[in-house]
């Protein structure tokens, strides 16, 4: 039998397991959330960054041109695309596309159908709460394109 009154030795082999399996649980779990953190999120918003920033301060301006604010919000399982001009007044869009989600994924993300109502663009869609973006583009009846992504926070 042995003699249980003398203590385990720490050897410089027990020393290198601790260190090892420490790193490598750092090390796991680093590559894990950077799989997930690829894997999730697409990461685009141009296919080229360069062409795109050639016209950049030309679409801005005509875009700043109509003097458009965007607000939107969400109640009892409508969502609302409030566009008014700068009197205060709504402005009814040639076109309108919308595009609900999450800035985190696109696993939620949802194409809304708005629909003029003679104040606001109304659209269907089942909310959870939290931050949700609203990646809108619409044109003017003068042609020029209005691109905006407007938060929305549904409470809880």
């Amino acid at each position: 039998m042995k003699d249980q009154s003398t203590p385990r030795q720490l050897t410089g082999w027990h020393v290198l397991m601790i260190f090892a399996g420490a790193f490598g649980v750092i090390i796991t779990v680093n590559i894990a959330l950077a799989v997930n953190a690829v894997s999730t999120f697409p990461g685009l918003e141009v296919k080229n960054s360069y062409v795109a920033s050639q016209s950049f301060d030309k679409r801005r301006d005509a875009q700043q041109a109509l003097g458009w604010s965007v607000y939107a919000s969400a109640a009892d399982g409508v969502v609302k695309l409030e566009i008014t001009d700068t009197a205060g007044k709504p402005v009814q869009v040639e076109q309108l596309a919308a595009t609900l989600g999450r800035a985190t994924h696109v696993k939620d993300d949802q194409v809304l159908a708005f629909q003029f109502d003679g104040q606001a663009y109304v659209a269907p869609a089942v909310l959870s709460a939290g931050n949700w973006n609203i990646r809108m583009k619409a044109r003017a009846f003068n042609g020029t394109e209005f691109e905006q992504r407007v938060i929305l926070h549904v409470a809880r």
